[in-house]
């Protein structure tokens, strides 16, 4: 068990693209991607007792929790090889913190419940194939609320800090630059003038006024062109609110990945090398 004197990092990691660890092309492509990631369980100095992620890929009405000992794969992306539909990342579930989970967003006066149904999508077991390959951390995922309020999810990462004192590790997972239609060459500027706001948001904010810089994302330079839906962003505000008076560092920084975009990955909270 983590000690309670010092809690896990939280992150927000840009996860990829598709099921980028088990494609060699595009692995290779991602190679500092997949070096940040492999450098994460070195920043932790521990084993988690589990592994708990908020996907960018998985929305609900209510704060839904994986409760299945044994979660199955989502394969949701489209047009990889076909060995990639077939994948296993078989990681174990852990229903009791399931519940403890549930039981917490709920104190918290947050919509909640559990699904014994849902399994690993890609925000999930690609980086953790990179960080954790042996699988053999339990994880659970956490949906976002389907109507991706900055401030419910904020709620939601202080409701989940306590975790961290248990040796919970919390991940938001999704992308600092999102926009499937300006990949590439177009999406060159846009990506660099939010990542500059997001650098300057996160890293270069007291913690005492990130809540509110996160909270007016929008007003971001190039905000609606890096996210024109935000699915993929407000897996930061977790992040966020699970070590609200923090610092935070940049832990992955890329530029001309995905053809042009600049990309980036943030630790709130000291990691090892701290």
């Amino acid at each position: 068990m983590h000690p309670p004197s010092s809690p896990l990092p939280t992150y927000f990691l840009s996860h990829g693209g598709g099921p980028w660890p088990y494609v060699p092309e595009m692995r290779r492509t991602m190679r500092a991607l997949e070096q940040s990631l492999q450098d994460i369980p070195r920043q932790i100095a521990t084993r988690p007792q589990a592994v708990l992620v908020v996907s960018g890929h998985w929305e609900d009405e209510a704060f839904a929790v994986m409760s299945s000992p044994r979660p199955p794969m989502v394969y949701d992306y489209y047009g990889f090889p076909p060995h990639t539909y077939e994948v296993r990342y078989p990681a174990p579930g852990a229903p009791a913190l399931a519940q403890r989970i549930a039981a917490l967003i709920g104190a918290a006066g947050l919509p909640s419940r559990l699904d014994a149904e849902r399994g690993f999508d890609h925000g999930t077991f690609a980086p953790l194939q990179v960080m954790y390959p042996a699988a053999d951390v339990p994880v659970i995922q956490v949906s976002l609320q389907r109507d991706l309020d900055p401030a419910q999810h904020l709620a939601l990462g202080r409701a989940l800090a306590p975790l961290r004192h248990e040796g919970v590790l919390i991940v938001g997972s999704g992308l600092s630059y999102h926009n499937l239609r300006r990949f590439g060459e177009a999406g060159r500027a846009p990506s660099v003038a939010f990542d500059q706001w997001l650098q300057d948001a996160l890293v270069h904010t007291d913690p005492d006024d990130r809540p509110a810089r996160l909270m007016g994302w929008e007003s971001a330079p190039a905000a609606r062109i890096a996210h024109p839906r935000e699915d993929h962003l407000i897996p930061l505000m977790v992040a966020a609110g699970a070590a609200e008076a923090e610092r935070a560092d940049c832990v992955y920084h890329e530029e001309g990945v995905y053809g042009g975009v600049t990309a980036s990955s943030f630790r709130f909270g000291a990691g090892a090398a701290h």
